[in-house]
């Protein structure tokens, strides 16, 4: 047996010229992603229709009174007696009255214990003897709690480039809410508010977290091109099927709420190409790191060679991709196909069912853009690495 060669060392990236510069960028990043975020936090945010009755309080339950409340079915409702200690705000420490009101609608009602804390409006004019109303259990202290766990496991796992991500999930969580609610709400085009909030968030997260570099331009450029194709297929398939988007959640509530000029379907169009757009950036980061990989070990290779390297590699992820986004909208309705089954309906008639439909058609589209997303960064990422001159 003959024994084994020497092995060879792993090669290894040369060190980029200008580290320093390199380092005061990625700083620089985060500290842009941290402005953005302040800015879009004082932002102005959607004008409300109605103010709300009194300021928020937190409040300790001290006693429950449950003797008023019947049953329909197995379902309560009526009013639930409450005596409740403030927790906040200027009357802090006083004891009230609170009412409790269940409407025999599970998503919506709630039921306290004594010990439980809640959340309740406090008039401007309350006196001793006004009855306060309890509006839901105080969950911001275990919110806080989870994402400050989560902050702090992202940035000891992922040090700069953890913070980085970690002000980019901020930075989405506020464009959303200060820039696509609002802008939808005022009568904007609620599909095209929804493409130009992910090219923002999409250049965000390529250039700011993965760097000014050829594999963030190509990621961007394939993740993009995504999201165009998927939104127009949104609107030919959401048209063809006539989805009118009635089955979002709160529709009803928010047309009654004096927007009954919304165009609904628009609306359907733009949940759908936000709800896609993560998955595309990720395949999209993928493919480009795969082929920016393979063009440092071979720097010979010409665009062809890239290009299907870039494919295979497509091919190899396409495919849990889109079972991902089949299985995050399934799981959204899990209860709704358990009653088809419980029920007896037939295929034919569930998958006719509008709130079906519309779930069919978020799936198809996002795989069919994710399937694009594909050639389009391979194709990109190919363009950007075959000429030889050293790498970003």
């Amino acid at each position: 047996m003959n024994a084994p060669g020497p092995r060879l060392p792993c090669p290894r990236p040369p060190a980029p010229a200008g580290g320093p510069s390199r380092r005061a960028f990625a700083w620089g990043g985060v500290a842009l992603l941290a402005a953005a975020c302040v800015a879009l936090w004082f932002a102005p945010g959607a004008a409300p229709v109605a103010q709300p009755p009194g300021e928020t309080c937190r409040a300790r339950v001290l006693a429950v009174d449950d003797s008023t409340l019947q049953t329909l079915g197995f379902v309560p409702y009526g009013t639930q007696a409450l005596e409740v200690e403030l927790l906040s705000g200027p009357r802090r420490g006083e004891r009230f009255q609170a009412a409790n009101h269940l409407r025999a609608q599970l998503e919506l009602d709630k039921r306290f214990a004594p010990g439980d804390v809640a959340l309740v409006s406090l008039p401007a004019d309350a006196s001793a003897e006004t009855v306060l109303t309890a509006r839901d259990h105080w969950r911001l202290g275990w919110m806080a709690g989870a994402f400050l766990l989560f902050a702090a496991l992202l940035l000891a796992f992922g040090g700069r480039t953890g913070a980085k991500a970690l002000f980019s999930f901020l930075f989405c969580c506020l464009a959303v809410w200060k820039c696509v609610v609002p802008l939808t709400l005022a009568g904007w085009n609620a599909s095209l508010v929804a493409f130009g909030a992910t090219a923002a968030m999409t250049a965000a997260i390529m250039f700011l977290v993965g760097g000014a570099t050829r594999k963030a331009l190509a990621a961007f450029g394939g993740s993009m091109l995504g999201v165009a194709a998927g939104l127009a297929l949104a609107h030919g398939f959401g048209r063809l099927m006539a989805v009118n988007g009635a089955t979002l959640p709160f529709v009803q509530t928010l047309l009654f709420s004096g927007f009954a000029g919304l165009d609904l379907a628009d609306v359907f169009i733009a949940a759908t190409v936000l709800a896609g757009s993560g998955a595309m950036m990720d395949l999209a980061m993928d493919i480009a790191a795969g082929v920016r990989e393979v063009a440092w070990h071979n720097p010979a290779l010409g665009r062809r060679a890239l290009l299907l390297s870039g494919l295979r590699i497509g091919r190899a992820t396409v495919g849990t991709m889109t079972t991902t986004l089949l299985l995050a909208y399934s799981g959204g309705y899990l209860t709704l196909l358990m009653v088809f089954a419980a029920q007896g309906v037939p295929p034919a008639d569930f998958l006719n069912s509008p709130i079906v439909a519309a779930e069919t058609v978020k799936t198809l589209v996002g795989s069919f853009a994710i399937v694009l997303v594909a050639p389009f960064t391979a194709l990109l990422a190919a363009l950007l690495f075959a000429p030889r001159r050293g790498f970003l």
